[in-house]
């Protein structure tokens, strides 16, 4: 699609100015939850409330070991195996409730410090992510504000797609359009409401789609339509969880 504001396009600043508006929307979301209440099962299935925070607090670790990585040189992998993250994150929706949110907050702070820290040149440093892409450093901060605005919605404390900023949305109907482009799916055509369009290549003839930048990253995600819909405001087709 053309370029501009709600184009999807995104830079290093944009990134960690999303990082750090996540943050503030996703622990806010957290403080008004009650213990009780990270019991429950979230959307994500077999996740409850304790899965999803320890997630989130493991990913800002994760993600400082490749900060570790572009500021030293010294290779350090996000996880040591799939089979290891989600041991950790099992131990960690078993730690009391107070403590899990303390490391949740100690990890999103530890890893804003440690971007703060990266010089231009590390910035363009090489590193690896858990799917096995090579990005440089400047697809770190966008992948913690992926986590925390989406996760803050997949948390259940009132927190909606409406509620996060209207260029991050755009930005993320973009990354997710273009990892669905990679995927067997059908072919869609989205458009939104208060203008951009984007194109999935896929299967058939492409679907045109109609939402509001909210309803399309939901639908996109797999979190519901959203509003979303066809031709003769039909319902969109079915699409798997993303994230």
């Amino acid at each position: 699609m053309s370029g501009g504001p709600m184009s999807g396009d995104r830079s290093r600043a944009d990134s960690l100015r999303w990082t750090a508006e996540g943050s503030t929307v996703f622990f806010d979301a957290l403080a008004g939850l009650p213990d009780g209440r990270l019991d429950e099962p979230t959307a994500l299935p077999g996740w409850s409330g304790r899965h999803l925070l320890a997630h989130v607090a493991a990913n800002a670790a994760a993600l400082a070991n490749l900060v570790h990585w572009a500021h030293t040189g010294e290779e350090r992998p996000m996880y040591s195996s799939p089979e290891q993250r989600d041991a950790d994150i099992a131990a960690g929706a078993a730690r009391p409730a107070a403590e899990l949110r303390e490391w949740a907050a100690r990890a999103a702070d530890d890893l804003g410090a440690r971007l703060a820290e990266l010089d231009e040149r590390q910035w363009k440093a090489h590193v690896r992510t858990a799917q096995g892409r090579t990005v440089t450093a400047e697809e770190i901060p966008w992948m913690r504000a992926r986590e925390v605005m989406v996760h803050a919605v997949d948390l259940g404390a009132g927190v909606t797609f409406d509620d996060l900023p209207a260029d991050f949305l755009a930005a993320l109907i973009a990354d997710i359009a273009a990892k669905r482009a990679a995927a067997p799916g059908p072919a869609l055509t989205l458009t939104a409401s208060g203008g951009g369009t984007w194109r999935i290549p896929g299967s058939g003839e492409p679907v045109p789609l109609t939402g509001t930048l909210a309803g399309l990253a939901a639908y996109l995600s797999g979190r519901g339509s959203g509003g979303v819909t066809g031709e003769a405001g039909g319902p969109p087709p079915e699409l798997p969880r993303w994230l």
